[in-house]
């Protein structure tokens, strides 16, 4: 799937860093999704303040081309070979034009030029509205673990 922008050309996705300009954009694209996705998915105003509070938050917010669309977390601890998405959010307007796929491309091209990493995780809720599907067509495997109750995969770097 190509992700296009509003000109029906090649939307160019990026990961930024948020900034003070930007913070609240990114924190109000979580009002555009419904349910039950967002019971999947933490506002992206708690993930910002808890990255805050975690010296191993890695956070970007999703831009296609100049427009923000999402908000994806990593938990990185280079000290441990393994690495966790531990958020991804795709503004409601925006899921199914690949801006999801390419942040999680451009998150793994990141995490394997950390020191020791070989692999990353992500959990999932199950049942209607789970992103599991996404997470598989990646390339993510479930390995019989759990997180609480959200199914957890892997992606062997």
């Amino acid at each position: 799937m190509t992700e296009t922008s509003t000109e029906g050309t090649p939307a160019e996705v990026s990961l930024r860093e948020i900034t003070a300009e930007t913070v609240v954009i990114i924190c109000r694209l979580s009002e555009t999704l419904v349910e039950p996705q967002k019971r999947m998915v933490a506002p992206n105003a708690i993930s910002i303040a808890q990255a805050h509070f975690s010296k191993h938050a890695w956070f970007r917010a999703i831009y296609a081309d100049e427009e923000a669309v999402g908000f994806i977390m990593l938990y990185d601890n280079p000290d441990e070979p393994t690495y966790f998405l531990w958020r991804l959010m795709v503004a409601a307007p925006h899921q199914g034009k690949g801006y999801g796929r390419k942040a999680i491309e451009h998150l793994i091209e990141y995490v394997k030029t950390r020191p020791r990493a070989t692999e990353l995780l992500v959990s999932c809720g199950q049942g209607e509205g789970s992103p599991e599907g996404f997470y598989q067509a990646l390339g993510f495997r479930r390995n019989g673990q759990m997180e609480g109750e959200e199914v957890v995969l892997s992606l062997l770097l």
